[in-house]
């Protein structure tokens, strides 16, 4: 009942004001009628409170969310299915579906009646043009009387999360020669340099392919065995996003932030699509290990992505001492040693100081190769004047002289740099990164 009376409309609450006050008139004023009159237009609404407070209705709901996760401006369809698992029909039912306000705001839906067992479907589509975590639901029911005096308010607990990732830019399927990655013909190469006796080999899977049948282990072990190559040489790379609020500029999806954020999903989801084990390392360390199972690290990517937001730290030391284990540490690789510590290093940064510059490419060490992806920056960069070189313009935009001397510093210390003003000039730009790749190995370097 305490639920009930503070379900009350406007409407009812305004009858049971009228039939209160029209009671009290006909006690003072000894007048019969208007008592009588009192008591109707005061009853009404009780009556009708009483009789949805014991509405005994039994309703099921299912979503499904098609598809969980997506691009930001792309759609995702929501479909509802309610259901009258009770004998009694339902009466009046409007039906809502909490949706924030980013992904366009509330869904409702009035149903009329839905009959014993009875289920109605229901559907709308969401969108947003901002990246992160949504959470769609849970459905409220109101229940109403005909005359519109009570509505009670009943939530289901269910309710599912949309993410909703950067823009992803496809990249043209350019190799970057130079490096170990430990793909293609460059695995057919050392595992043929390193001899059959080097090989390891394991028991045959449904699958494998018989070219690759260790016959003489086969012999040894009266089993059937495959030569197991890609534990010696395996694809790995590190990827790295500045997320630093001093390296970057602008608000919203113009930003320097979100460009290189969009950068950074799209450089991600290309290498693993080529089979490239990735590591994800931000100025704060750590974000991702690589994920052992295929097509696990791209959603783990592009979720932690979705949600990624400014830092205040001022330093990149964190983040470069992670950058710094995963490419060896040291001359000879560091602890662990062998080729697979000179993997791929991507890296996607705002703005950079000389001195900044100068640490990040110490990094590079050995035969890895390494790319920096500068976002906001142009490639005829020069020191600005007025500002020393050491500020930034009122416009509150990175200092464009910053950028150029960082990649003139990179590039000295054999980084391939690619400037990029927004993440629609990266696919460009990452053809450009392949063929000076392809350059460098001609050119005997």
């Amino acid at each position: 009942m305490r639920r009930a009376l503070a379900g009350l409309t406007t409407r009812g609450r305004s009858f049971v004001a009228a039939g209160a006050t029209a009671i009290a008139c006909a006690v003072v004023l000894g007048e019969r009628d208007l008592l009588r009159a009192g008591v109707l237009v005061l009853v009404l609404p009780l009556l009708c409170m009483l009789a949805v407070s014991r509405t005994r209705y039994r309703l099921a709901c299912a979503r499904r969310l098609e598809p969980a996760r997506l691009p930001v401006g792309r759609e995702a369809r929501v479909d509802l299915r309610l259901e009258n698992v009770s004998r009694l029909p339902s009466g009046l039912l409007m039906v809502e579906d909490r949706v924030p306000y980013a992904l366009g705001g509330r869904a409702r839906f009035v149903l009329d009646r839905i009959e014993p067992h009875g289920s109605r479907q229901l559907g709308y589509r969401i969108r947003s043009d901002v990246r992160g975590r949504y959470r769609v639901g849970p459905l409220t029911v109101r229940l109403a009387d005909p005359f519109g005096m009570v509505e009670l308010l009943r939530s289901f607990s269910l309710s599912d999360t949309l993410t909703v990732t950067p823009q992803i830019v496809p990249l043209p399927h350019s190799r970057l020669s130079g490096a170990w990655t430990g793909g293609g013909d460059s695995v057919a190469r050392a595992v043929s340099a390193a001899g059959e006796d080097d090989v390891a080999p394991r028991e045959y899977r449904h699958g494998d392919d018989l070219r690759r049948v260790h016959w003489r282990s086969t012999a040894r072990h009266g089993e059937l065995m495959v030569r197991r190559e890609e534990q010696h040489f395996q694809s790995s790379g590190t990827l790295f996003l500045d997320t630093r609020r001093s390296a970057h500029w602008g608000e919203g999806l113009s930003g320097s932030f979100e460009q290189a954020v969009s950068a950074t999903a799209s450089i991600g989801v290309h290498l693993v699509r080529t089979g490239m084990s990735l590591r994800y390392v931000t100025d704060a360390g750590e974000a991702l290990p690589g994920a052992p199972a295929e097509g696990t690290f791209e959603g783990l990517l592009l979720d932690a992505l979705a949600v990624a937001r400014r830092s205040t730290r001022g330093s990149l030391s964190a983040g470069l001492a992670a950058l710094r284990g995963a490419h060896g540490g040291g001359p000879g690789g560091g602890p662990g040693g062998g080729r697979e510590r000179e993997g791929l290093v991507v890296a996607v940064f705002g703005a950079l100081s000389a001195e900044e510059a100068r640490s990040v490419a110490a990094m590079r060490r050995g035969t890895g190769t390494c790319v920096a992806v500068l976002v906001g920056g142009g490639p005829g960069n020069t020191d600005t004047p007025g500002n020393g070189g050491t500020g930034r313009p009122d416009t509150g935009r990175p200092d464009t002289g910053h950028t150029g001397s960082a990649a003139g510093l990179l590039r000295a210390a054999g980084w391939r740099v690619l400037p990029v003003r927004s993440a629609a000039d990266l696919a460009q730009a990452w053809t450009t990164a392949g063929k000076a790749g392809e350059d460098f190995v001609r050119d005997g370097s």
